[in-house]
Order: C-alpha cells, then sequence, then structure tokens
C-alpha cells in the first residue's frame, strides 16, 4: 500500500503546530479589519475558558489551581489573605497576583490559510460578542464546516483610548470552512485533525513550585525582575508573548 501523503502532510502540521514551534499556535489581530472563522471542535464547544496568574516575580503566567481544577494553594491563600487585610496597597497586590480570566478558540484567518489552525486569546467582551452570534438563530451554526459564518474583526484604538478594543461582525451570507480553491474536503479534514491541543498550550504548576515561587518573590530575591523571557532572536516566546499582550487587551 502506497504511503498516504495527506496524512504526512498532517501530521508535520501537527509537529508545526506544537509548542516548539511557538508562532504557529497563538495568533493575535492585527491593527485593522482581518477576517476569522471559528473552527468547530470534537466536543461541541470551540471557547475554552482559563484562569491564570500572572505578575509573581520572573515567572511567566501559570494556570490557577484553584480555579481550573479546585486545589487550594499557597498564592490563592495569599492573596484571599491580602484582600482581607484591607489596606490599600494589600488591595493593589492582590489583585496583580489573583487570577485573570483569558478565553481561546481556534480559528483560521482567512488570507492566512497556509498557516493552518491557531489559537486566538481574547477578554470577556469579545466573549461576550461571540456568544451573542452564536445564540443569535439568524445565523445558526456559525462553526459549521459548510454553511457557517465567517467573521469580521475590527481591531485597534480609537482617539484617547488606553486599550484596544475588539469589535466583531458577522458576513452576510454563509460559506464553507474550506472552499476549493484552498482544498476543499481535504484541507478541511488536515485542519479539524490537527487542531492545537489546549492541555499542552499552557504551564501548570504543582503547589510545591508555587509555594516555591511565592517564597522568593515574599523574600524579595525577584522582586524588580522582568518575567518576560526572550527566545535567541531577541524576541518575546510566543507563550509568553501571548500571555502579555492578554494581560494588556
Amino acid at each position: 500500500m502506497a504511503i498516504d501523503m495527506s496524512k504526512m502532510r498532517a501530521k508535520m502540521e501537527a509537529l508545526r503546530n506544537k509548542g516548539g514551534g511557538g508562532d504557529n499556535v497563538f495568533w493575535k489581530p492585527k491593527d485593522g479589519e482581518q477576517a476569522i472563522r471559528i473552527v468547530p471542535t470534537p466536543d461541541g464547544d470551540p471557547f475554552k475558558e482559563y484562569w491564570f496568574h500572572y505578575n509573581l516575580g520572573k515567572n511567566r503566567g501559570f494556570l490557577s489551581p484553584y480555579r481550573m481544577y479546585g486545589i487550594d494553594d499557597p498564592l490563592n491563600s495569599f492573596v484571599r489573605s491580602l484582600f482581607m487585610d484591607k489596606t490599600e496597597e494589600s488591595r493593589k497586590v492582590a489583585l496583580d497576583l489573583m487570577a485573570k480570566q483569558r478565553f481561546f478558540a481556534p480559528v483560521i484567518v482567512r488570507g492566512e490559510e497556509d498557516k493552518g489552525v491557531r489559537i486566538w486569546g481574547f477578554g470577556k467582551r469579545a466573549y461576550e460578542q461571540i456568544l451573542s452570534l452564536v445564540l443569535n438563530p439568524e445565523y445558526g451554526d456559525i462553526t459549521d464546516v459548510d454553511e457557517g459564518i465567517d467573521i469580521v474583526l475590527k481591531y485597534g484604538k480609537g482617539d484617547g483610548d488606553r486599550y484596544a478594543s475588539t469589535t466583531l461582525t458577522p458576513r452576510r451570507k454563509s460559506s464553507p470552512l474550506c472552499p476549493d480553491n484552498i482544498g476543499g474536503n481535504e484541507k478541511c479534514s488536515e485542519w479539524l485533525d490537527n487542531i492545537p491541543n489546549f492541555e499542552e498550550l499552557f504551564t501548570k504548576k504543582s503547589v510545591e513550585e508555587i509555594q516555591v515561587m511565592l517564597d522568593e518573590w515574599l523574600a524579595g530575591e525577584v522582586e524588580g525582575e522582568d518575567f518576560v523571557k526572550y527566545d535567541n532572536s531577541g524576541a518575546t516566546v510566543a507563550v509568553d508573548a501571548a500571555f502579555n499582550e492578554l494581560i494588556n487587551a
């Protein structure tokens, strides 16, 4: 039996999408307008909710054991104690260290289909807009492979705005996820088989590891150091960059 080249290409795409390549995993919108398509997932829920801790010294963002898994941890207990202290300084530190909610979805960016499925991270306001579209019976299943809806995403700062905002507008007409000019059903199968594994994308820490990081932070050993890491080219590592961009979104 001859080797199935389509499966081989899919395997290569999967390798490129798993952490090691970095830039192939996360997508951040550019200023202006871009069209995206949210890709359906096997579990029927393409919108994933995660809680992260940031700002604990030089450590990159990591998943909150308490908010994600119901496991109490030293940082969660410390944040609670800071809020109970009821001073303005304690409250400020608690707000910096408490877990932050972020949302993620697999998307195809129109005009960049050659990069495959990537993960778009967004905040609560954009999530509310997406859910409004999903629940609007006028649009049906916006992720449907054959009759779903592309979304025009407008991203950027208005005059006087401190932070960039995201506005989502559905296309008026439905369209296939993979039209014939970009590969049709074969390309769709490749994309759907190679959605990045969310469970492998984000840093998890044990309770013991969090205790060590908290002790170091409290001792002032890492205070004042920049927790953003850099790769050999001087650019921020993809996952860290995604975290940092989401913090400022």
